[in-house]
């Protein structure tokens, strides 16, 4: 076994022996000398160069097809020297490197290798389609902007083995065995020539992720197997249903409408029929199953409160049918009652909870759950005192049963992050206590290797933990969930337990700059302290910062807070219709481009016209600032890039979030909080990182979060600054980051 094979494979191991204390490598012979293995016999599969150098000529132009969609994606960074830059972290820029260079050419040359028949017009028509379908393979890398190294290191080994398997013809069954997104991926010219298993896979996928593949319906509308897929997406996705059935693509509305599924007929029935389509679709169970008529469905709809009300009864009854869709309108419509709360912060209790005085715990309880991006620390401990109160006689490990547990880590992280959980855990008995936090730490291994949204909760938990005694027992709970994933051979389990022991106990120590690098070590990580000032320029020693703000009265009196930092001589202004610029001229040379605030949809607009100037000055800022609210985030997050180091968001919690800009912006350091920014101290933020990048300073953010703390005054601004997080102590991303460095490595070692 190579260092780096041991290294990889017993990553996780290894971190947690070193804060258990214990020699875990010894346990379990991680580095144990094996026994001398025989030789390995090379077939012709293993050659990597071309063992016959005369390629014909109407093959030759495939190569060169391929090699060219090679050249685009060397310089995609920048830069054409064999390497394709994807974050500060190497490993996963040497994966995605060896997976679409390297590897490439060594299947180039297998195809070349391969002697697939005495006639050579066989033989040629062949090996065009394996690099045809190689092609395909990189083409559509250069077109994803959302690239995942240890995804295509996937894909590219699905390709040669689909290559080898149809060789030795048993193509066919290693597809329908293999019936995953990597192969659907490869599918187009590998399974051409089988259109039942191609069928057949498409199918698998379909069930496998319904939401991923109806998105993709263009590319199959017209294939026997497209009602397979929407049959799918309807019990997972409807509203993916209604909007094809409300298009005006004739070939996507025919999928849809030629399926003769009953539940696809339900959903057509209500876009057909209902007045309050998108509402009364959150009612897909209650109308299928004829309790509720589509009249009755709008009838609801049409109060907001009792709309609510039912969508809380749909959760707790865990309907299965249109669960996204009244999941998504739980979230969207209890944003309405946050905000309010949040406006009346200066009014008396009595009036600034009046819109909750009469609802039940439960609904108190997702009211936190779904509006945890906006809720202001004032409104959630309003709110979860009155759950508390109304819970009663109920203890809270029976509460939450009643919820069927569910969302139960996000809403005990932020029972953390706003000190109320040992006050929700004082209403249980020792043993329910114990339960309860239990389960918290257990079960992170399940789900697919990307699906890591209660291990994002559990891991943003750990900074906010205080009670010594209870930190104490989650740790224990992680060794032990740790050692049961070791016996279970569960390599998330592992991986998750490992980091969590890091993150744990790394959390409790983030203040010195020692400690920080050190839990950066140890998670495999570039320091989290630290971004060096040279990642932010150009060439030419240039910053450039992009800043988003949208043109609600918020956004427009953000913008005009935010051109206050600018107006003190320092800077020179250059306001355009629909953006300005706004360039130092002491210092370091900065320059921020901001779209105005313009009204809706007028920052639309602005927000275009800036990035198509950026894009044809080829300016790519290396700074981003969204300055809006939480519902503003997906416009924002879409436009991001890798080249991207510094992104504030304001608030930006939870996996979805942090997935997103992670997946497009890797290197990302991330200022977030707990709740709905406050200019003031984004203000504050923004000024003392111009101080610092004004003098060329590399952004320390211990050091930068020392300094913008001494300038909150006024005991309001400094509670809201407390629920900032610093990139640092952001343990969502870290977690999140070091996770997906080490899956990569494990794919690189298959």
């Amino acid at each position: 076994m190579s260092i780096r094979t041991a290294r990889a494979a017993a990553f996780a191991l290894v971190i947690f022996g070193i804060l258990a204390g214990g020699n875990v490598s010894a346990q379990f012979g991680i580095f144990k000398k094996k026994k001398e293995e025989p030789k390995k016999t090379y077939s012709i599969y293993d050659v990597d160069t071309i063992i016959n150098g005369m390629i014909p000529a109407q093959r030759q132009v495939f190569h060169n097809r391929i090699e060219k969609e090679q050249r685009r994606a060397d310089v995609s960074d920048g830069s054409v020297d064999g390497s394709i830059y994807f974050s500060e972290d190497t490993t996963l820029t040497n994966s995605l490197t060896r997976s679409i260079l390297t590897d490439v050419d060594r299947m180039q040359a297998l195809v070349e290798n391969l002697e697939i028949s005495a006639d050579p017009s066989i033989e040629n028509e062949a090996k065009i389609r394996y690099l045809s379908a190689i092609y395909l393979m990189v083409n559509k890398y250069n077109s994803n902007l959302n690239v995942e190294p240890a995804y295509y290191r996937r894909i590219v080994q699905n390709m040669r083995e689909l290559i080898i398997a149809d060789y030795e013809k048993r193509l066919e069954a290693y597809a329908r065995a293999n019936a995953n997104i990597y192969t659907l991926e490869n599918s187009t010219k590998m399974l051409e020539m089988l259109p039942e298993t191609k069928a057949y896979v498409f199918g698998q996928v379909a069930r496998q992720m319904p939401e991923k593949m109806i998105k993709r319906l263009n590319e199959f509308a017209k294939e026997p197997y497209a009602c397979e897929v929407v049959k799918a997406a309807a019990r997972i996705v409807p509203i993916e249903i209604y909007n094809y059935a409300s298009s005006t693509n004739y070939e996507l509305l025919s999928a849809v409408r030629n399926c003769e599924d009953p539940l696809v007929k339900t959903i057509l029935r209500i876009t057909d029929e209902s007045n309050y389509k998108l509402s009364t679709l959150s009612f897909l169970g209650d109308i299928h199953n004829g309790r509720l008529t589509i009249e009755q469905a709008d009838s609801i709809s049409a109060n907001p409160d009792i709309y609510y009300a039912n969508l809380v009864r749909l959760k707790m009854e865990n309907d299965t049918l249109g669960r996204a869709v009244y999941t998504k309108e739980l979230a969207r419509s209890g944003l309405r009652y946050v905000r309010e709360m949040n406006d009346l912060h200066e009014e008396p209790d009595a009036k600034r909870f009046k819109c909750i005085e009469r609802m039940p715990p439960e609904t108190l309880y997702y009211l936190m759950i779904y509006g945890q991006d906006e809720i202001y620390t004032s409104s959630f401990l309003g709110t979860f005192k009155r759950m508390t109160e109304r819970m009663a006689p109920l203890k809270g490990d029976e509460f939450l049963a009643k919820l069927n547990y569910d969302r139960f880590r996000t809403f005990l992280r932020m029972c953390a992050g706003y000190n109320t959980l040992s006050t929700f855990l004082a209403t249980m008995e020792p043993e329910k206590k114990s339960e309860v936090m239990s389960n918290f730490i257990a079960g992170l291994e399940k789900g697919g290797d990307n699906d890591l949204e209660d291990a994002v909760d559990v891991a943003d938990a750990f900074g906010s933990v205080k009670d010594s005694a209870l930190a104490g027992f989650l740790r224990n709970r992680i060794k032990d969930n740790y050692e049961a994933s070791f016996k279970a051979r569960s390599r998330k389990g592992m991986i998750v337990y490992g980091l969590m022991a890091a993150i744990f106990d790394g959390s409790k120590a983030l203040s010195s700059q020692d400690e920080v690098i050190r839990q950066s070590d140890v998670l495999g990580l570039p320091p989290v302290n630290l971004v060096p000032f040279s990642s932010l320029t150009t060439d030419s020693g240039v910053v450039y910062i992009q800043v988003y703000f949208y043109g609600d009265e918020d956004g427009k009196m953000s913008y005009n807070n935010f051109m206050g930092n600018f107006r003190n001589g320092k800077w020179k202004i250059q306001e355009d219709k629909f953006f300005t610029t706004i360039s130092s001229i002491q210092g370091k040379k900065i320059v921020y481009f901001a779209n105005r605030a313009l009204p809706e949809p007028g920052d639309e607009e602005a927000q275009m016209k800036l990035n198509n100037y950026l894009a044809e000055k080829e300016i790519t800022p290396t700074f981003i600032i969204h300055r809006g609210h939480s519902y503003h985030l997906p416009t924002t997050m879409s436009k991001l890039a890798k080249e991207n180091k510094i992104i504030i968001l304001g608030s930006c919690g939870g996996y979805h979030n942090l997935g997103v800009v992670l997946d497009r912006s890797p290197d990302a350091h991330i200022i977030s909080s707990k709740q709905t920014g406050m200019a003031v101290i984004n203000d504050a933020i923004i000024r003392t990182m111009n101080d610092h990048m004004l003098a060329g300073k590399d952004i320390n953010w211990i050091n930068i979060w020392k300094e913008v703390e001494l300038s909150m005054k006024g005991k309001d601004v400094k509670e809201k600054f407390d629920d900032y997080v610093p990139p640092y102590k952001n343990l969502g991303v870290l977690f999140i980051k070091s996770y997906r460095r080490l899956t990569t490595d494990l794919a690189a070692v298959r």
